[in-house]
């Protein structure tokens, strides 16, 4: 599957220079040589970047299992996870780091989830028998991770701040529905190839709970400002974070741990693992480079635009589109993508708004699958790639619909 799309981004990338060159876009041409050197320097510095926090929570971990938490947290969500992973055996280690890093997703706590996410994949190649290929497991952890719900997006609220936003958190409601959309499709899309029951007891009695804590949590933050949501989630994701470490360790040195030396023995892993992601990286950053730099990816936008118009659809989403095309292959180029709209169109403008939504209810599927998956060698993501990609999709359509109702 990787090999294919390889194929086919530098097809595309290739396809665009040819029609840039016809047209005298001479500057195509080295724009797309820089973009090439650009992602070499970007893999490396992803990858040496994520060495100090990859060490820091593969030590943490290793305590943390050792002292027995992270099996006490996973015991709460373990009945669920069993249902929709039937292959992991009950009290396998990896049933506590999958549920750390939803968790580390639900708060946004980026700089943790990456790191117990890559946690959670070793754990679950452990149980592979076919260790270049994904088992079903992984993958619905990956789709999980490509369209995870985060609660409060507070980096957009951020950013809506900066550009002068009446009220950034405004869109918070949209994005928790968008978001979810894409969370509730990327689980159904992954259970239709996997022929995963869905419709039974402890699924649907997790999913009210679940589902009504999300209602309740959004009636009571309807109560409160822009700033103090901001205060609250960023207080609750930290606080949360320092009473794991502090019950890491704790509990460790009470059941008589060898603290100091598990976590050296996790940090050395966690360097080890930084390295290896640095040639897993430069494939997927070069040809997601290549595809940007060649303006294949506004040649997609322009006939989006163009089929829209003939139908006589409203075209006013258009203008929000470059995050949403951007969004599944970069997330700082989604970024960049949602800044622009808002100068151009207007921070508070139904496209500026839009842009933002989309910003903040999907992930970048590609980074993802070239991180989780590099990071344990696997080269057939099999249907690993369609899944993620359909909950991007259903998530970028919801954030177009939730904008009209809201905005329109």
């Amino acid at each position: 599957m990787l090999n294919r799309i390889w194929l086919i981004f530098f097809g595309a990338a290739l396809l665009s220079i040819g029609i840039s060159l016809s047209q005298g876009e001479w500057h195509v041409l080295s724009d797309a040589v820089d973009s090439i050197f650009a992602s070499a320097k970007l893999a490396a510095e992803i990858s040496l970047g994520l060495i100090g926090v990859l060490s820091l929570w593969m030590g943490l971990m290793r305590v943390g299992e050792k002292a027995g938490v992270v099996a006490a947290i996973s015991f709460l969500f373990e009945p669920l996870l069993h249902r929709l992973m039937p292959e992991v055996p009950k009290g396998h280690p990896a049933y506590g780091s999958v549920t750390m890093n939803l968790t580390a997703n639900v708060l946004g706590l980026d700089n943790a989830a990456t790191p117990l996410g890559l946690k959670a994949m070793q754990d679950l190649q452990s149980l592979n028998p076919n260790k270049e290929v994904a088992t079903n497991a992984q993958i619905l952890f990956l789709v999980l991770n490509t369209s995870s719900v985060t609660l409060v997006p507070v980096t957009v609220f951020l950013y809506r701040a900066q550009q002068g936003a009446a009220a950034p958190a405004d869109i918070f409601l949209p994005i928790l529905l968008a978001t979810t959309a894409s969370t509730l499709v990327g689980v159904l899309v992954v259970a239709c190839f996997q022929r995963l029951s869905l419709f039974n007891s402890v699924i649907m009695g997790y999913a009210a709970v679940i589902l009504g804590g999300i209602s309740a949590l959004v009636f009571y933050l309807g109560t409160l400002t822009a700033s103090a949501i901001g205060t609250l989630s960023t207080s609750l994701g930290n606080g949360i974070l320092l009473m794991l470490i502090f019950s890491f360790v704790l509990v460790a040195g009470i059941r008589r741990v060898a603290v100091y030396d598990e976590f050296i023995a996790g940090a050395k892993e966690g360097f080890e693992q930084a390295v290896k992601l640095i040639p897993y990286l430069l494939a997927m950053l070069l040809a997601i480079a290549l595809l940007r730099s060649s303006g294949a990816l506004d040649y997609l936008l322009n006939l989006i635009a163009a089929v829209v118009k003939v139908i006589g659809g409203d075209t006013r989403f258009i203008d929000a589109l470059p995050t949403a095309l951007m969004k599944p292959f970069s997330g700082s180029g989604a970024r960049a993508m949602m800044l622009e709209t808002m100068q151009h169109y207007g921070v508070d403008s139904f496209a500026g708004r839009l842009a933002a939504i989309v910003q903040g209810s999907t992930e970048t599927t590609f980074y993802v699958l070239a991180v989780y998956f590099g990071a344990v060698g696997i080269r057939n993501g099999r249907h690993a790639l369609v899944c993620g990609l359909t909950a991007d999709i259903a998530g970028i359509c919801a954030a177009i619909w939730v904008c009209y109702q809201f905005y329109g």
